[in-house]
């Protein structure tokens, strides 16, 4: 079976550090649909994205790589709630309106991180999410997150 393409490579002129295929600099994550209303995405942290502690992903990463996944996550399901393939007709974007992050233990950056999203309630134009990060068998990071949908030429 072939795997879906990558929300973030569906979605035209992305340009954010986190999740943006067309910034050649950023970390470029992936997020592909796991289950109804839940995304799921697998980051490599690299050794430049350490901690003070160099064996530990750093917290303002980890925070960004939930943000873009979950925000990414939303867009993908503004498209889908307007009956539209990702990137198709008008552009649906959506910004944090808030991102709340727990912090339960340290990430390896020599370990793949896994982050899973879940759309908890839609409500106008606001989508609150639920995401964790785990990495090494325990979950590292949870995160509450409300995205607001934007105009058109945000």
């Amino acid at each position: 079976m072939t795997e879906q393409p990558a929300i973030q490579d569906q979605i035209p002129g992305n340009h954010c550090f986190g999740c943006g295929p067309d910034n050649d600099r950023g970390l470029q994550i992936k997020s592909y649909w796991s289950g109804n209303d839940q995304t799921r995405c697998t980051f490599l942290p690299q050794p430049h994205h350490s901690a003070g502690p160099v064996q530990y992903l750093n917290g303002g990463i980890i925070a960004t790589v939930i943000d873009c996944h979950t925000i990414c996550t939303a867009i993908a399901d503004g498209y889908l709630q307007a009956g539209r393939d990702i990137g198709s007709g008008g552009k649906i974007w959506y910004a944090t309106g808030k991102l709340e992050v727990q912090y339960k233990a340290p990430a390896a950056i020599d370990k793949p991180a896994m982050l899973e999203a879940t759309i908890i309630e839609r409500n106008g134009r606001k989508t609150l999410l639920h995401c964790t990060l785990s990495s090494d068998g325990r979950v590292c990071a949870t995160a509450e997150v409300i995205a607001v949908r934007v105009p058109e030429d945000w």
